[in-house]
This record gives C-alpha cells, structure tokens and sequence, in this order.
C-alpha cells in the first residue's frame, strides 16, 4: 500500500489509515485482531484512534494488539484527545491540563512511550487557542509525540493554529477532518490553505457513513446503520446525493471493482489529501474498502464524479 508523505512533514501514512471507531463497540476484541491482521496484510501500515472511543476500551484494544499482530516500530499510531464520554454525554475540554492527561493515558492503555501523531480531536472556543496549542509543544518537546496536530478545524482555525505554534518551533503537520465526493465544503477554505501550507489532510467519513458503498442504493437493509439510527444518514440519501450514488455505481460498473474504491480512489487523489481514514464493521467490508490502494481511476471518471458532486 503506498505510504503518502503527510503534508510537508517528514512523517509519511498508509494512503488508506485503519479506522479503529467500532473498536470496542460494535467490534469486539477478536474482530479487531482479524481486521489489524487483513490490513497489515494488505500492506496497511497506520491506525487511527482516539482517547474518546468506547470509554478507552479502543485504545487498549490497540495496545493489545502491538507486537502481537505487528511490531510497534511497524506502525504509526494517530490519536486525538480533548473529547470525552465518560459522564455519558459528550464533553469537550481543549484546555493544557486535559489534553496532557488524556495523552498520559492513551499512552498507557496502548502501552507504549509514544505516539507518532497526537490531534486536538475538535475545535473549542475555550480555553484560548494558545493555552489548547501550549500542549502540543509538550507532547514534542516531552517526546510523548513525534508529530502534532488538528482534527476538525476550518481553514482559518488551522492557519491561526500552525502560525502559533511556528513560533514555539513546532510545525503542525495534520487537520483531520470529514470529506467525501458527499461532503465536499472542506473545498472552500480548508482545502486550499491546507496546499498553501503544507499541511496534510485526513479524511474521515471517506464513504459518508456507507452511503457510498451503494448499499443503499435500493433499499436500506435490516441490519445496516441507516436501519438502526435513520438520523446518521439522512443527509447522505438526499437528492442530490442519490446522484452521486448512481454516478459512483456506474462508475464501478465500468472498471469492474465496487462503488467504495472508486469512492476511496477519487478521494486519495485530491489535493493536500494523505489519507482516507476507513472504517467498517465486517471483513468484507474492509477487504472491498482496501482494493482501492491500488485503483487508479481515469480522468474522465475523475471529471465526470467532479461534476456530479460538485
């Protein structure tokens, strides 16, 4: 699988990254091994977490996993801190004392002395941005992380982030945020100061919560997200996303692979993209999502999805 330098920084990640969400939740221990085990095997090399998923069940899910399915050194471990659910609802607290804390205890539950990228998982208005920031210079300068950055920031709210921390000399190399040929805003603003600055994009969601799978191109079935929480999809199955989805399909029709690697391939390709964070509950639904590493989708294709979504 082709390992994408990620932004300007010397830090490279698997163009497709290992969602670990369901860990923990939907997906129990023995999944999680035999997903961490068919990605590696496909040559997958980044996993991504957070201190937030299942109540830190996740992250010990992946500490778990270390040395036994792949070596540490073999892995680039991403995770974010400042939101939490331990009091049942979600809380968000960006502030230097939460951040550091929740760092110490990722690091404990995986078991290992560092992480190579640490994010602020969501944009707070408080504390100030200085005091949220002051803890990624820690997390470098402490060596508790290699590489910093942010998750779900506009593009002004990256910009004002990496030209605080330029002046404390660490570089911020990383904005993960939604985007799929269903969730194309980040174009706007975050896109292109993300290529002005050389920062690296990671895009969750990549398949807009399955809807570009196609699998509710007819129907939705019994068993699928869509049928369990309809609120989580509806503003992936409207009209005009319905047109994507067909275009998406035909598409695959015609190269012979699924509408989820057409999906991926498009999305990979994009500018200041490195990575296309995947998720998925079942083998087959990985296997399919991981044929894209090697998809090259043909400019015509590329232009024909570019109009539809637009």
């Amino acid at each position: 699988m082709r390992l994408s330098p990620l932004g300007r920084s010397g830090l490279r990640v698997s163009a497709l990254t290992l969602g670990t969400l369901g860990w923990g939740g939907d997906i129990d221990p023995e999944g999680a091994r035999e997903q961490l085990e068919t990605y590696v095997a496909a040559g997958g090399a980044t996993v991504d977490t957070a201190h937030g998923y299942g109540l830190g069940e996740t992250e010990e899910i992946v500490g778990s996993l270390l040395d036994d399915v792949v070596p540490r050194e073999e892995l680039t471990i991403i995770t974010k801190a400042g939101i939490s659910r331990t009091s049942g609802s979600r809380v968000v607290d960006t502030s230097r004392g939460a951040l550091m804390h929740q760092l110490d205890l990722s690091l404990r539950r995986m078991g290992t002395e560092y992480v190579d990228l640490w994010l602020v998982h969501t944009w707070s208005d408080e504390p100030a941005l200085e005091e949220t920031l002051s803890a990624l210079e820690w997390a470098v300068t402490t060596g508790r992380a290699r590489y910093v950055g942010v998750s779900n920031y506009q593009g002004w709210q990256m910009t004002r982030a990496l030209s605080l921390l330029e002046q404390c000399r660490v570089p911020l190399v990383a904005n993960e945020i939604e985007y799929s040929l269903l969730r194309r805003e980040a174009e706007q603003e975050t896109v292109p100061a993300a290529v002005a600055l050389g920062v690296g994009l990671l895009a969750w969601s990549p398949l807009a919560r399955g809807a570009l799978t196609g699998k509710y191109r007819r129907s939705v079935p019994a068993d699928s997200r869509a049928a369990q929480r309809p609120a989580l999809l509806e503003p992936y199955l409207d009209g005009h996303a319905r047109a994507v989805i067909e275009a998406v399909c035909t598409a695959a029709e015609g190269l012979g692979v699924s509408p989820a690697e057409v999906s991926l391939a498009w999305l990979t390709s994009r500018p200041a993209v490195s990575a296309a964070v995947i998720g998925a509950r079942t083998l087959p639904q990985l296997r399919s999502a991981l044929g894209a590493a090697d998809l090259g989708v043909p400019d015509q294709v590329t232009s024909a999805l570019d109009e539809v979504s637009s």
